[in-house]
Parts: C-alpha cells; structure tokens; sequence
C-alpha cells in the first residue's frame, strides 16, 4: 500500500489493531525486513511496517538527512491517522527514531533502539559511505549486497540458516541506486545523537544481538547507560538483524515490551 506524506509516497503494510508500533528498516532494507513482526508480535498492536524514503514503493527524497526522513515517516503516521505511536527503528532506522524524538516528540510513545548507535560516523566510517557510494554508481545494488551480506547476519546464522543469508542479500540487492546513496549520504552526515539521549524520557528498549558486528553490544550498552530507564535485551545467536535471525526471540521482548506500555 502507498500513503502520501507531502510529495513524497511512502510505502507501508498495516497489521492489527491496538497501540501502533512504527517499524522503520534499517540500510539497505525495504519493509520487507518486518514480515516476522507483522501479525507475529503477542501484544494487541498495529504495526506499521514503512518503507523509508528510496527504498521499497517509497519516492526518492528531494534532500538526504536523517531529518527529512525522520519527517518525512512523522507525515506518513498523520496520513494514516496515528497520532502517537511506539516508534521502532533498526540500525538507520534507529537514527530516524532518534531524529524524530528530537523533532516530533509528541509522535513518539516510546522507543524500540535494535542494532543502532547514538555516536556520528568517524572518519573512517565516512570514508567508507563515500566508498560505498562509488560502487552502487559503478557496479549497482548487488555490489552493496556483497559488501554488507557477511556482516548483516551472526556466524550462528551464516552457519544454521544460509537461505536466510541468501534472502537478506536479494533484499538488500533490489534497494534502488539513489536510495543507496541518499541514504548513505544521509548517514555519513548525521549528527551526534548522544546529547539526545539524556532528554529521552519516554519508556525505551535497546536490542542487540551478541554476534553483531555492525553495531556491537557496547554500543547498545551506550544507549542503555545514556536512556534513563531503558530496558537493554541482549539476543543470543544473531547478528545485526535479530528479527530475522531469532524472529520468536525478538518478537518476545517486543511483545513485553508493549504490554508493560498497555499497562501502565
């Protein structure tokens, strides 16, 4: 399904009724990444699983900034009549749910952090988003695929589960040439998010997995420490995308997680 937000069309599945849960992908995903969460999360809820910006059925963004996509994703939730929401987001998708507590406070219920980080990209990271950039325009989408499939799953999965290695790549091999680099760009240029985290005062979760090398435990460690009362769950067995990887695990801590918002 596609929704408007301002001229941008955004790609969304919509599943289940009771509090909404924003699930924002992370690079380069498209909204397929949630299909374990969608109708698989134990807690009464909507999911909304987005395609941002340049990926999936969403339009390129005229601008590349964690901001824009972030407001971007608040206009989308308007269009489809969510005024509150617990925003969800995974590696850059965490960036996003970062940029719109700073920008639409009042849009975000709570946080779900999975495989991110609060810091900007040193030197070198920068150095290799501008690397990266140069292959998508010379080789395509599928020489990002090679690039990134190693590190996007934990060795148990690469070693139990090689079709799931095998379906992550063909995902991340169909994200659009100018997605890639707009989102790139968009990374490479995010400010540090680490003030942020102090004047979080909504309830939060920080996921890892233990064999993430992407956004290691010591990053999530970080959020934790820097989000007073967030919860930190560490999945064991799964690398940078543990809701695919341990998908029951996942949508367990997720699902306790909303029940304890319901609660309240």
């Amino acid at each position: 399904m596609i929704v408007l937000a301002g001229n941008t069309s955004i790609g969304y599945d919509d599943d289940g009724s009771g509090l909404p849960i924003a699930l924002i992908h992370g690079f380069p995903h498209d909204r397929s990444l949630w299909a374990p969460q969608l109708g698989g999360l134990a807690a009464p809820c909507r999911a909304i699983a987005l395609d941002v910006p340049g990926f999936g059925e969403s339009s390129a963004p005229a601008a590349t900034s964690m901001d824009r996509f972030a407001d971007d994703v608040a206009a989308a939730l308007g269009a489809l009549g969510v005024g509150s929401a617990v925003i969800a987001g995974l590696s850059m998708g965490g960036y996003i749910a970062l940029a719109l507590w700073r920008r639409h406070p009042e849009l975000v219920r709570a946080l779900i952090l999975a495989h991110t980080r609060a810091g900007p990209d040193d030197e070198r990271t920068r150095a290799s988003r501008m690397a990266m950039i140069a292959v998508v325009r010379e080789r395509g989408p599928g020489a990002i695929a090679d690039r990134l499939v190693a590190g996007m799953t934990g060795r148990t999965t690469r070693k139990k589960n090689p079709d799931l290695v095998e379906a992550v790549h063909r995902m991340m091999s169909r994200a659009p040439t100018a997605g890639i680099i707009g989102a790139l760009t968009a990374m490479r240029d995010r400010i540090d998010s680490t003030p942020t985290l102090a004047t979080i005062k909504v309830p939060t979760l920080v996921i890892v997995g233990d064999e993430d090398v992407f956004t290691p435990v010591s990053e999530a460690q970080a959020l934790h420490r820097g989000i007073t009362g967030s919860r930190l769950e560490v999945i064991e067995g799964a690398g940078h995308v543990s809701n695919l990887e341990r998908p029951a695990a996942f949508n367990h801590v997720v699902s306790e997680f909303l029940t304890s918002l319901t609660s309240q």
